[in-house]
């Protein structure tokens, strides 16, 4: 279990970040602001596309913001997500061939949102150039979009570049591109600056290739690398797309990223990646911008202040959540090389109840779940109990999902019986009242298959030894199936 990371030099912790932690992107959400439309490269897999909702892939937006609607759209969502974290600009274009506008979104949110982490994702060419303004400003991340070190190959993805008033092309545009890219590496690593390196595969291009990047960048002190699969669909229009150049498959990618983590160094290789648009608000892989359109934002009522204060209490409480997880597990955890014994058959049943939409992997959230799966599991195997529908889902959108909600005492009798219930995500008023109820919420699994992580969440109750002699959920089930 990742712990919350001391801070760096210039106030940034991995542990917050979605795309820089694993553990992360399970509970803070993040937004990226589109306020750069203009790029100074172009690449043979992009095609920016501005008012468009219907594809997820970076560079495309449905909306571009002014720094003040980018300003006014900040606040409203960390006043509706209060587990917003992070706040990044990382398009339509590159944010730094946008300076002006980027640092006065970035001045004016240091004012009124100053517990959010910046960040900002660049092809590197100007970064050198703006190490002091992103230090000065506190973006304590910057994701560089580093393809290949051999001009040779660059050649191959960048058409050309627009550097010091001259469009260059071919390879001497990529000795370019890259020298900067390496120097801007260096000067940010060297100011305590959290860097991700991001690498879009590509099949024939750059993938024997991206070994040797990632050998460089964990030399440079990069502190993740995020090996992308291409997309190179005919219909966005792009280079690629248009010439029939094959995207990886996933098992190509699932290689090549295995060869590079199990390289020497201590870049780790990020393996959670959405492919986010640039626009994205929410968690990773639960968009949710369409409620913040423009349109909705300007007539939204925000007291950024008291907001400030909610997203601290959230932080507070996810924080002390992922110690005291990490410090229980930790307590049953076994020295290797112990043999692992069931428990006897006198060993109470456990009753848990799952959220899930097909049966077969805990894959719902607890706001959104018609009914609960409900099993009994003993040290003889999990059986299936019932189905139990509920009348009313708890969420129903961000107007009719949090504090007070009437439908949250429904769903926890529901489910009264049980002593753990495992969904995939959940919010902090709910789990923090079913713990109340005696239920354990535990959204640990997410994804992961019903019958194969039963006997696990099992072995670890009956480790924990606390619910046989504290709760009646612990108990044993009676023939009937009611506690």
């Amino acid at each position: 279990m990742e712990l919350m990371s001391p801070s760096t030099t210039v106030g940034a912790s991995p542990s917050l970040h979605p795309c820089y932690s694993e553990q992360a992107h399970r509970h803070f959400a993040r937004l990226h602001l589109a306020v750069a439309p203009k790029c100074n490269i172009q690449c043979h897999y992009c095609n920016r596309k501005h008012d468009c909702a219907n594809e997820s892939r970076p560079g495309v937006v449905s909306e571009l913001l002014t720094p003040d609607q980018a300003v006014q759209k900040t606040l409203a969502v960390g006043a509706a997500i209060p587990h917003l974290a992070v706040v990044g600009i990382a398009g339509p274009g590159d944010p730094l061939a946008n300076p002006e506008v980027v640092f006065q979104v970035f001045r004016a949110l240091t004012e009124k949102a100053p517990d959010l982490t910046l960040c900002l994702s660049t092809n590197g060419l100007a970064l050198p150039d703006h190490i002091d303004e992103l230090c000065q400003h506190h973006v304590g991340h910057v994701t560089i979009t580093i393809n290949c070190i051999d001009p040779n190959v660059g050649a191959q993805i960048y058409p050309w570049i627009v550097w010091r008033g001259r469009r260059l092309r071919g390879r001497e545009a990529a000795e370019v591109l890259i020298t900067r890219q390496l120097q801007g590496l260096d000067l940010l690593v060297k100011r305590g600056v959290l860097v991700k390196i991001n690498s879009v595969l590509i099949p024939g291009v750059n993938d024997q290739h991206l070994v040797e990047v990632n050998r460089v960048v964990k030399a440079k002190g990069a502190f993740l690398h995020n090996i992308m699969p291409l997309i190179s669909r005919p219909e966005h229009g792009a280079y690629y797309g248009k010439t029939g150049q094959r995207e990886p498959t996933d098992a190509e990618l699932a290689a090549l990223r295995d060869i590079c983590a199990d390289e020497d160094g201590e870049t780790g290789v990020m393996k959670h990646c959405q492919q986010c648009r640039a626009d994205a608000v929410g968690l990773l892989g639960q968009d949710r911008g369409a409620e913040f359109t423009l349109e909705k934002v300007a007539v939204m009522h925000v007291d950024w202040q008291a907001a400030i204060v909610k997203r601290a209490a959230v932080r507070a409480a996810v924080e002390q959540r992922l110690a005291m997880q990490a410090r229980f597990l930790q307590s049953v955890a076994r020295p290797s090389g112990t043999v692992r014994h069931l428990p006897t058959p006198t060993t109470p049943t456990l009753r848990v109840a799952v959220g899930s939409t097909d049966g077969q992997t805990i894959n719902a959230h607890f706001g959104h779940v018609h009914e609960f799966l409900i099993y009994d599991v003993s040290p003889h195997g999990a059986q299936w109990v019932e189905r139990r529908p509920l009348n009313n889902r708890y969420c129903n959108g961000p107007t009719t999902c949090g504090d007070g909600n009437a439908t949250l005492p429904d769903a926890i009798q529901a489910i009264q019986d049980c002593a753990v219930l495992l969904c995939a995500r959940i919010g902090f008023e709910p789990w923090r009242s079913l713990q109340e109820a005696g239920i354990q919420p535990n959204s640990e699994h997410a994804l992961e298959s019903i019958t194969e992580i039963l006997p696990t969440v099992y072995e670890t109750w009956r480790k924990r030894g606390q619910r046989d002699t504290t709760s009646a959920h612990a108990r044993s089930i009676a023939p009937s199936g009611l506690a």
